[in-house]
C-alpha cells in the first residue's frame, strides 16, 4: 500500500539530481522506503564580469522540468524539498527581484579575507560566536568582501536568501531561512541560537536582511499559481528539509544499530568527517584542530571537519577528458581506480588541504608539485596520480577520525561513508585499510534520501531522527569493507610517514 510520495532536490556543487520516494506498507505491516532518479542535471560555475558564479536560473529550469516529468510519469508527490551545497546565497531587493547572479563558493573574492576578519574580531571570539572551520568561502568572508568592493548589490538587499531558499522561493513565492543551512554562514551563533547582529554590525554587513530560521521538517507552502499553470500541475507543498547537503546526508546514515556515538563520512567533492552531538563543542582544542559545529536535523549539532575530497580526483579526470578530446579518447573513474590499484603503493602523498588544492585548474601539476617540494617521488601516470590522492585521502581520513575521538572522548567501531564517493571501491578498501577498522558504505544518495526521510517527518509518517534512520538502514544495502591484517604494518608506516609530511605543511586555517 502506497503510504506518501515525494520529491527530492539534491543539488550538487558538479550535478543535481531529482529523484520520487515511495514510502509503502508491506503485507507483513513494515514499511519500505523505495528510490527513483527521474532526472538528473549538470551544475557549472559560469565565470563572467572578473567573477564565479552559479547559473541559478538554468537550475530552476531543470528543477520544473522534473516536477513536469514526476506527473507526467504517473507520480503524485505530495511535498518536495530542497537541499544543495553550503554557503551561498541570493539577494533579493525591496521588490523581491535577485540582484545579480549569486557568486560561486570558489570565486577568488575571499582571498586572504579569513586574515582580515580574524584581525579585527579575533580568531577565538569567531569560532566562539561562529562555531565554524576557518573556510574562505564561509558566507561571512563572502559578504565582507562585498562590503569592501562598494557592492551596490549589498546596500539594495532586503533579504539574504541561502541556495536552496532561494530557489524555494522562485517555486512557491515564501522566504525563510532553514536552519542547517543558516548554521553554514559563520553569523549564527551556535550558543544564542541567533544571528549574530554585534559581528554583523562591526562588518558593516546589515542585518535587517537576514530571516529567523526555521527548523527542518517544517511546512513552507504550495507551489505557486503561475508554476502550476505553467507545468500543468496540482499545487504540491514544499517542505523545509535539512537543506545543506551534509546534513541531509547524515539524517539518512544508517547508524540505527549503533550504540551511542557514530562517525560518518559524507564522501563526494568534498569529503565531511564527524560525529553528531547534542550541543557544539566550542573548546579551544576543537578551534585548533580547525573543526565545524554544523546544525543537524532535531536541532542536532555536527562536529565535522571538511576535508579537499574527491574535488582533486575529479580536477584531475577532467584535465586528462580534455587532452584525450583531441584524440577522440577519456577516462572513467572506474577505468582510472583500476589504474590506481595497479600502481606501487605508499609512493607519495599530498595533504589534499593544501590551499594550491582549492582552485581549478592544473590539477594535475599541482599533484606532481606538491610530492617534487616535499622530496617524495613525483608520480608521472595517471594510476600513479590517483592513487598518491587516494591513499591521501584514506590518511587524512584516519588523522581526523582521531582528533574526533581526541575530542569527545569516544572510540569508534568503525565508519559509516555515504555519498557518491562510495562508489569508488577502491577508496572504501583503502579506507578501512588507513584506519585498521572496518567501513560500512551506503547509502550512494544519502543526501537525496535524508530530504525524503524529513519531508516523512513533516507529513507525519516519522516520529524523529531515529525512526527515520531506522527506515534508511531497512531500505538500503551495506557494503562492508574489513581492513585487512596482512597490510597493517605498511599502512601503519604510510601514516607515519604522511604525519611527518604533513607536519611541515599549511592547512585550510587562518
Amino acid at each position: 500500500m502506497l503510504l506518501s510520495t515525494v520529491l527530492a532536490f539534491d543539488l550538487g556543487a558538479s550535478s543535481g539530481r531529482a529523484l520520487i520516494g515511495k514510502l509503502l506498507k508491506r503485507e507483513d505491516g513494515r514499511r519500505a522506503l523505495q528510490v527513483e532518479e527521474i532526472h538528473r542535471f549538470s551544475n557549472h560555475a559560469i565565470a563572467a564580469g572578473g567573477h564565479l558564479h552559479w547559473d541559478i536560473l538554468r537550475l530552476l529550469y531543470e528543477m520544473k522540468k522534473a516536477i513536469r516529468k514526476a506527473f507526467q510519469e504517473g507520480c503524485s508527490p505530495e511535498t518536495f524539498g530542497v537541499d544543495t551545497w553550503g554557503v551561498d546565497f541570493g539577494l533579493l531587493d525591496a521588490n523581491g527581484e535577485l540582484l545579480g547572479n549569486p557568486y560561486h563558493y570558489r570565486d577568488p573574492q575571499t582571498e586572504g579575507l579569513i586574515e582580515e576578519v580574524c584581525a579585527l574580531i579575533g580568531k577565538e571570539a569567531l569560532f566562539q560566536q561562529g562555531g565554524l572551520q576557518f573556510m574562505p568561502f564561509n558566507t561571512v568572508y563572502q559578504l565582507y568582501a562585498m562590503r569592501k568592493a562598494s557592492s551596490p548589490k549589498l546596500d539594495a538587499a532586503r533579504t539574504l536568501l541561502l541556495t536552496p531558499d532561494l530557489l524555494v522561493y522562485f517555486l512557491t513565492g515564501r522566504k525563510v531561512c532553514e536552519f542547517t543551512m543558516a548554521t553554514t554562514t559563520q553569523l549564527f551563533h551556535p550558543e544564542k541560537q541567533a544571528w549574530n547582529t554585534e559581528l554583523l554590525e562591526r562588518l558593516g554587513i546589515p542585518s535587517t536582511m537576514l530571516l529567523e530560521p526555521i527548523h527542518p521538517g517544517t511546512r513552507i507552502g504550495p507551489l505557486l499559481p503561475e508554476v502550476c499553470e505553467e507545468l500543468d500541475i496540482p499545487p504540491i507543498e514544499a517542505v523545509a528539509v535539512a537543506t545543506h547537503d551534509t546534513e541531509s546526508a547524515i539524517a539518512a546514515v544508517p547508524a540505527a544499530a549503533d550504540k551511542g556515538a557514530f562517525a560518518y563520512l559524507v564522501c563526494g567533492t568534498w569529503s565531511l568527517l564527524g560525529t553528531e552531538l547534542d550541543r557544539p563543542l566550542l573548546s579551544p582544542e576543537a578551534m585548533a584542530l580547525d573543526f565545524s559545529n554544523e546544525g543537524g536535523a532535531f536541532g542536532k549539532y555536527q562536529l565535522l571537519k571538511n576535508i579537499m575530497g574527491l574535488w582533486i580526483l575529479q580536477e584531475c579526470k577532467r584535465e586528462w577528458d580534455e587532452q584525450g578530446e583531441a584524440e577522440g579518447s577519456s577516462v572513467s573513474f572506474v577505468e582510472l581506480a583500476a589504474m590506481a590499484e595497479d600502481a606501487a603503493p605508499f609512493r607519495s602523498f599530498i595533504n589534499p588541504d593544501d590551499l594550491r588544492f582549492y582552485g581549478p585548474s592544473d590539477m594535475v601539476q599541482k599533484v606532481r608539485a606538491y610530492c617534487l617540494e616535499t622530496g617524495q617521488p613525483v608520480p608521472e601516470t595517471k594510476g600513479e596520480i590517483a592513487r598518491c590522492i587516494l591513499e591521501s585521502l584514506a590518511l587524512t581520513y584516519r588523522r581526523v577520525l582521531e582528533q574526533i575521538e581526541s575530542l569527545t572522548g569516544a572510540a569508534f567501531g568503525g565508519l559509516h561513508m555515504v555519498g557518491g564517493g562510495i562508489q569508488n571501491r577502491l577508496l572504501c578498501r583503502l579506507t578501512a585499510g588507513a584506519l585498521g577498522r572496518p567501513v560500512w558504505a551506503g547509502p550512494v544518495e544519502a543526501s537525496a534520501i535524508g530530504n525524503m526521510l524529513m519531508q516523512l517527518v513533516a507529513q507525519g509518517h516519522c516520529a524523529d531522527l531515529a525512526e527515520a534512520r531506522e527506515l534508511s538502514a531497512a531500505a538500503f544495502p551495506v557494503v562492508a569493507y574489513e581492513p585487512d591484517c596482512s597490510e597493517a604494518d605498511g599502512w601503519n608506516e604510510a601514516y607515519a610517514a604522511y604525519k611527518r609530511l604533513i607536519g611541515g605543511q599549511s592547512e585550510v586555517s587562518a
